[in-house]
């Protein structure tokens, strides 16, 4: 019996077909069948929690635009706080306050009205980031 397959220790490793130039061959199986999903590998299913390679490599893709998002979000934050403390040196120094609660207000209702009650709480995050120091 030949070798098992390292990638896969229950299938036995392909052989040499003498007939070619030493090209490797499936072992033989006494059956065709259509290949089932191959099992991820460990670190992948570590990584992901996937089950199969497929899955494994459909989550690291997704997991790879949704850090290419949090990158464009992370930017955006630093840019609403920069515009927002524009906004507050020109209200302090045109004598008003440094936080005017009716905008707050507004935009704590945008985000409860466009992403539900988790909005809220995005926002009082974002409007927290973007004050600044007194």
């Amino acid at each position: 019996m030949p070798p098992a397959d390292p990638a896969h220790p229950t299938r036995p490793a392909a052989t040499t077909d003498p007939a070619t130039t030493g090209t490797p061959r499936p072992a033989a199986t006494a059956t065709a069948r259509p290949a089932a999903p191959r099992p991820a590998r460990p670190a992948d299913a570590e990584a992901t929690g996937a089950r199969t390679e497929a899955a494994a490599g459909a989550i690291h893709d997704a997991r790879q635009r949704i850090d290419d998002l949090d990158g464009r979000i992370i930017g955006l934050v630093q840019e609403r706080a920069a515009v927002s403390a524009a906004i507050q040196r020109e209200r302090i120094a045109s004598g008003g306050r440094r936080v005017n609660l009716a905008r707050e207000l507004e935009i704590l209702n945008h985000y409860r009205d466009q992403l539900g009650k988790p909005g809220t709480a995005l926002a009082m995050t974002l409007l927290e980031l973007c004050r600044g120091r007194a």
